[in-house]
């Protein structure tokens, strides 16, 4: 991102970053009010239950994306011994990615009314360009947290649909080496090797199925 300060695209660097913030937040509210519905009322004692990007939002994730076009959120505390149901934790998990598609879903059919309908106030430079990042950093930070490796959401979830004695030789696995391997790509993914270029891929892919304006 900081490419776009060199060649003074300030106004699309400030858009791209509000579009980074706002869907991480939502990506971490979703977690705590997930988690909140489910019995665990962890993240609302220590103040997550909200919408405020400043508390959510990591300086050091956020200064990484600035830097590098990558970065994180704080993740939100939850107490698995807290939570009504066997699947809860998985349930939880997937509330940050469902959140981000719901973003996406709502962000593409409003920049696609606004072409097709002719609204004014979805038709300006500004309006259409954030929508449209909205709308492709969503369905990429959904893809993204669903992969299940290290600490992201999708290995919640991916011990949940697996058969049982699989479950817990992938936990297992993955608590070992998940984390290191996931920092891994993330190295070669700064350091220009396209480790995740199946992701950008596969959100070019999925946009035009979440428009149905």
């Amino acid at each position: 991102m900081l490419s776009l300060l060199n060649q003074g695209h300030i106004g699309l660097f400030l858009i791209i970053l509000f579009a980074i913030v706002f869907s991480l937040t939502f990506h971490e509210f979703g977690h705590a009010f997930t988690a909140k519905k489910l019995g665990d009322d962890t993240a609302e004692q220590m103040g997550r239950l909200t919408l405020n990007p400043v508390r959510h939002i990591d300086p050091m994730g956020l200064l990484l994306v600035v830097m590098v076009g990558f970065g994180y959120a704080r993740p939100v505390p939850v107490n698995p011994r807290n939570l009504r149901y066997p699947w809860a934790d998985a349930a939880v998990a997937a509330a940050g990615p469902a959140m981000n598609l719901l973003i996406a879903i709502v962000a593409a059919n409003l920049a696609a009314a606004g072409v097709r309908y002719g609204i004014p106030a979805l038709q300006g430079e500004a309006q259409s360009t954030l929508l449209i990042y909205l709308a492709q950093i969503n369905v990429l930070l959904m893809l993204f947290n669903l992969i299940p490796l290290g600490p992201l959401d999708g290995h919640y979830v991916m011990e949940w649909l697996l058969p049982r004695n699989l479950s817990q030789r992938y936990h297992e696995l993955n608590s070992q080496y998940g984390s290191y391997l996931f920092l891994v790509l993330i190295a070669l993914s700064i350091m220009g090797v396209p480790i995740f270029r199946a992701l950008i891929d596969m959100t070019r892919w999925v946009l035009p199925w979440i428009v149905f304006v």
